[in-house]
C-alpha cells in the first residue's frame, strides 16, 4: 500500500452479503406486480422471472454486462406476453432497486472505510447496479464505476481501465478489493493493479488462478 493512492472496493459480498438483498428485492418486486399488475404476475413467481432474466442475458450477450438492461427488457418481454403494454412495466424497476439498495453492511465495513477514506481516495467498482448513497456510504467514496457505465464487467481490463482514467492514476498506483477471486483478484492483476483478496468464509483459493500478494478476512486488516 506504500504506492497506493487510491483504494478502489468490490461492493456486493464485499462490503455487504448480497443474496439476502437480491431475495428480497426480488420478492418486493413480484409482490407489487401481483397488486399493481397481477395479469403480468399470472403463472409467473421470482423463479420464472429469474430464468426470464437468464433467457435475455442469452438473447442479448453483448449487454450481459449490464444487468439493468437485462431486468428491464426481461419486465418488458413479461407485460407484452400478459397482453399488457410494455411501457407498464417502467415502474417495476424502481420497485426492485429501491429494495436493493436496502443493505445491512458487514460490521467492519463502516469502521475500516470511514479511517482509510482519511488517508486515501477511495473508489468503487462493481458488476452491480447498487447506489452508493441509497445504500448510505455515498459520503466514503470518489467515485463508483459500474460494469453498465465501462461497457464491460469484472474481470475484463476495460472496467480496471476505466476506474485508472476516472481516477487520474497508474496502475502502480491503485490498489482493489475483492471477495471474488476471478472477477476482482485477477482480473485487477491482469490489469497491472495489486489486488488484495477479501476472504471472509475461509473458502479455498482456486488452485488454477495465482494467488494475490494478500489475504484478508476483514476490512480491518487492510489498515
Amino acid at each position: 500500500m506504500m504506492s497506493a493512492r487510491i483504494l478502489s472496493f468490490d461492493l456486493d459480498d464485499t462490503l455487504w452479503p448480497v443474496a439476502p438483498v437480491i431475495a428480497a428485492a426480488e420478492e418486493s418486486l413480484f409482490s407489487w406486480l401481483k397488486e399493481r399488475h397481477p395479469r403480468a404476475a399470472h403463472g409467473h413467481s421470482s423463479e420464472s422471472m429469474r430464468q426470464l432474466r437468464a433467457r435475455t442475458a442469452e438473447l442479448f450477450p453483448e449487454q450481459g454486462h449490464d444487468l439493468t438492461f437485462l431486468r428491464r427488457h426481461a419486465l418488458a418481454q413479461q407485460f407484452q406476453a400478459a397482453g399488457l403494454a410494455a411501457s407498464l412495466a417502467d415502474e417495476a424497476p424502481e420497485v426492485f432497486f429501491a429494495a436493493r439498495n436496502r443493505v445491512e453492511l458487514y460490521a467492519d465495513v463502516r469502521p475500516a472505510l470511514t479511517r482509510l477514506h482519511s488517508r486515501y481516495r477511495l473508489f468503487a467498482l462493481s458488476n452491480g447496479n447498487a447506489d452508493l448513497e441509497r445504500c448510505g456510504i455515498g459520503d466514503l467514496f470518489d467515485g463508483h464505476i459500474t460494469a453498465r457505465a465501462a461497457g464491460a464487467a469484472k474481470p475484463d481490463a476495460r472496467i480496471f481501465a476505466q476506474l485508472l482514467i476516472a481516477a487520474g492514476v497508474r496502475a502502480h498506483e491503485a490498489l482493489h478489493i475483492g471477495d471474488d477471486p476471478l472477477a476482482d483478484v485477477v482480473g485487477a492483476m491482469r490489469a497491472g493493479i495489486t489486488a488484495v483478496w477479501l476472504n471472509r468464509d475461509s473458502r479455498e483459493w482456486p488452485q488454477q488462478f495465482a494467488p494475490p500478494e494478500r489475504t484478508v478476512s476483514t476490512l480491518a486488516e487492510i489498515l
